[in-house]
């Protein structure tokens, strides 16, 4: 599938378009600054930018958005922002399918948060408004709720445990590889689920 990747310069944006192009994807990139990837279409541009994301989305199929801001505890809505556009762009474009990342402890989510988990959870933090935006839209959406991020290596399998059966961490790599799967699957299609390794 035609797929394009939002904050792909980033930690687990640059995993997801690894596993995307060794699933056999045809990826593009959206980039902030300018820079080469291999195999992979750049688009160079800002998610907050309507036009600039409209530009990016014709002819996709599929949106992967891992965008997340350096100060999510400030005054920030890069992430509720830059989700709206990119669902007006794919409703524009009649792209249909949207998995982002979130994170554990929203929503219905909170009770699977350890207790030193839920004290690193700010009100402020503005992923809440970015997935009632998803949930709204009429997308076949799948938002990933993770808990702490590590960077060890890909264990090659993910829970999706329900609450209230707690979650503590997953790999990197295994979260990028969980929304490749993503794509083409369809357990999760209109779904929040909290993804983990234990």
């Amino acid at each position: 599938m035609k797929v394009l990747i939002f904050g792909a310069n980033g930690k687990t944006g640059k995993l997801v378009v690894e596993k995307a192009l060794a699933a056999g994807h045809t990826v593009t990139a959206f980039l902030r600054t300018a820079a080469e990837v291999p195999n992979v279409r750049v688009v160079t541009g800002d998610a907050s930018d309507l036009t600039s994301v409209n530009a990016a989305m014709a002819g996709q199929q599929a949106v992967i958005d891992t965008i997340g801001g350096k100060t999510p505890w400030k005054a920030t809505t890069l992430e509720r922002t830059a989700a709206g556009n990119i669902i007006s762009a794919m409703q524009a474009a009649s792209a249909r399918r949207l998995i982002v990342v979130s994170m554990m402890g929203l929503g219905s989510s909170r009770p699977q948060a350890p207790f030193w988990y839920r004290s690193l959870l700010m009100t402020t933090f503005l992923h809440g408004s970015m997935e009632a935006a998803v949930t709204a839209s009429d997308l076949d959406y799948t938002i990933a709720r993770p808990p702490i991020l590590t960077e060890d290596a890909a264990i090659g399998s993910v829970l999706t445990p329900t609450p209230p059966t707690k979650a503590h961490k997953i790999t990197r790599a295994d979260l990028a590889q969980f929304l490749v799967d993503q794509i083409t699957g369809t357990q999760y299609l209109k779904q929040t689920v909290v993804i983990a390794n234990n």
